[in-house]
């Protein structure tokens, strides 16, 4: 089995945003476009609730940000955690 080194690993930022996941993805595709969409490698972890947990890749944040500021739908980024047990949806 084939093992990465640290620095060679995808370092991830999970989001937890009200909203839909269509309008998550619209709203992604709109701003920063299918290249920007494969930099950021915006994985959907979990939905319910009205609630989205999207891993985005750290340098690419800011950009995943401002496409839901920049969107008309009502999206707004409720938490953003290194790892998935920080955000938990209650």
């Amino acid at each position: 089995m084939l093992k990465l080194n640290p620095s060679a690993r995808i370092k991830k930022r999970y989001l937890l945003i009200e909203g839909k996941k269509e309008d998550v993805e619209k709203a992604i595709l709109e701003y920063i476009g299918i290249l920007g969409w494969a930099r950021a490698s915006v994985v959907f972890v979990k939905s319910e609730k009205g609630k989205v947990i999207v891993s985005v890749d750290r340098k690419e944040l800011t950009n995943v940000r401002a496409a839901f500021e920049m969107c008309k739908e009502d999206i707004k980024v409720l938490r953003v955690s290194g790892t998935i047990d920080g955000l938990r949806i209650k």
